[in-house]
């Protein structure tokens, strides 16, 4: 397996968990080290986390899975909103997680999703579910919305849901400053003054 996250700590920290579990053949921190890595180790599983810098996830998966069909990703990530769960696997993921799953479960996930199997969090599956089922047209877009990051709709999510920025920063593995940076982002963007006008929008939203 390959593990691609970039945060060091977390790395270490999976890798502390699957102890002699599952073999990491090798890491990555950033979508070019990533695609750079998998090309050359070409996995059975790449451990994929959906939010980082340059495209995430998703950009890692879209160079890979052209010239590489056979290695299979299964995505892990602190977000479990829809349309982060429906963007990965319609990219190709075989797989979705949350960060708060149990070693000897994502260790199981890793092996199900190496022999071909579908995995999720249990809550994401219907995510899945609906998307497919579901017709194109009935989509509706939301501009406003458009406009975010998925970093800064994380960011969002967790503030809406009256978390401080110490928690959010914890929850997502950045710093105080990153979370400020973000939530400014969202305000000048959203045209907004303050963190409950930001609230009362991602509930209209349904964004929480």
């Amino acid at each position: 397996m390959v593990l691609v996250d970039d945060h060091g700590m977390f790395r270490a920290g999976v890798r502390a968990e699957l102890g002699g579990s599952v073999e990491v053949v090798g890491e990555a921190s950033t979508v070019p080290q990533a695609v750079s890595v998998i090309t050359a180790l070409t996995p059975d599983v790449v451990l994929l986390d959906v939010h980082m810098p340059d495209g995430g996830g998703r950009a890692v998966l879209e160079a890979i899975r052209p010239t590489l069909p056979q290695v299979k990703f299964l995505a892990l990530s602190v977000s479990d909103a829809a349309e982060d769960v429906i963007g990965l696997i319609r990219a190709g993921a075989r797989g979705y997680v949350t960060k708060t799953i149990a070693a000897d479960e994502l260790a199981d996930a890793v092996r199900r999703v190496a022999e071909g199997d579908a995995v999720f969090s249990p809550r994401l599956a219907g995510f899945v579910l609906d998307a497919f089922t579901q017709r194109p047209e009935t989509v509706v877009r939301d501009p406003e919305l458009d406009l975010l990051t998925n970093r800064e709709r994380e960011v969002l999510r967790l503030l809406a849901r009256g978390y401080a920025y110490k928690e959010i920063a914890s929850e997502l593995f950045i710093s105080v400053k990153t979370v400020e940076t973000h939530v400014s982002s969202v305000l000048r963007k959203l045209q907004m003054s303050n963190r409950y006008e930001l609230s009362r929008w991602a509930v209209d939203r349904r964004l929480i």
